[in-house]
């Protein structure tokens, strides 16, 4: 499926091949078991097994009273359930073990992720979101405009929640409506005000999409292009990390100003903004950093391209975290 997290369906890929390991194993434990206190069930496991050669050979034109075939397999398989219901075992207790019916474990029917898979890759995602999803209940839904001021300020005529209303809209609309090159946005206020909570549910409701999405802070980001850039290593974890930033369907820059100054950094930020602006993938990058401050502190090139390429929305009122203290004192 296009969209989809190649490192990441990778991981759901390794878990469901050692589950199905694991019952692999399982049943040839189960046919010890039972061949060492039944030896007719192995010597009727066997003739079934020839029998399925002679009507393969049969079907290819080589001879066989098929009917005879078919009979015989269908009683031996009767005999053999009744054997193993007689020792205190299910009759199907030596069948294959599989956790999926519809694609026997494999991950995939007709060609088509199967459930299973898909379930297994949405963990590998929530997984490598941990570190934005702090909850693990981020939603639309629990965003409380409660904790912003309603009174209106008589310059704007707007109040904090009501501006915090349409970033709400603004950021669940984007959220449902996004597609691969979907506009840019760049989530602007002060520390506490909701911008990597919005993110957060963003990345989850673009991720069962079945887009990828990678969260990094721009901190993290930054080192990860300066490690790949000094590492004698071809591959290694932050190449990877580097790899999906720049192909992953979203990327979630959280925190931009809080790295480092630097011409190296600016020209990580540069490479990192520059190519999936060029190559049309979507960005969300959440500062605390106003317009101004964002200019002295880039170069023009970054500022530029932040400024002309992303949809600004600003986040207004008090810090929530401090709002929280007060209400639980």
């Amino acid at each position: 499926m296009t969209g989809l997290d190649g490192k990441l369906l990778a991981k759901a890929r390794e878990r469901l091949a050692a589950t199905k390991e694991e019952n692999r194993r399982e049943a040839q434990r189960r046919r010890a078991e039972i061949y060492a206190k039944a030896p007719e069930v192995r010597e009727a496991d066997a003739r079934l097994r020839a029998i399925m050669v002679e009507l393969f050979g049969a079907a290819m034109g080589s001879g066989g009273d098929v009917a005879a075939l078919e009979r015989e397999s269908l009683d031996i398989q009767a005999k053999r359930a009744e054997t193993l219901t007689a020792l205190g075992y299910p009759s199907d207790y030596l069948d294959e073990i599989v956790c999926c019916e519809k694609c026997r474990d494999s991950g995939y029917v007709m060609g088509h992720m199967c459930s299973c898979l898909r379930e297994l890759y949405e963990r590998e995602v929530a997984q490598s979101l941990s570190s934005l999803m702090l909850m693990g209940d981020e939603s639309f839904e629990r965003f409380d405009l409660t904790y912003y001021d309603d009174t209106v300020n008589p310059r704007t005529r707007v109040s904090p929640r009501m501006c915090m209303e349409t970033v709400l809209r603004a950021c669940r609309t984007y959220a449902e409506s996004f597609r691969p090159g979907s506009m840019n946005l760049l989530l602007r206020g002060g520390p506490g005000l909701g911008k990597t909570f919005l993110s957060a549910c963003i990345a989850r409701v673009v991720s069962e999409k079945g887009c990828s999405v990678v969260y990094q802070t721009a901190g993290d980001a930054v080192e990860a292009f300066e490690e790949k850039r000094f590492s004698r290593l071809d591959g290694g974890e932050a190449a990877g990390t580097v790899e999906r930033m720049l192909s992953c369907d979203l990327l979630i820059l959280d925190d931009l100003g809080t790295e480092l100054p630097g011409g190296v950094v600016a020209a990580a930020l540069y490479s990192l903004i520059n190519h999936r602006l060029t190559a049309k993938k979507s960005m969300i990058i959440s500062t605390n950093l106003s317009e101004e401050e964002l200019r002295r502190r880039y170069t023009p090139q970054i500022a530029s391209r932040i400024e002309g390429e992303f949809e600004e929305l600003e986040f207004a009122g008090s810090d929530i975290r401090a709002i929280k203290k007060e209400r639980e004192a």
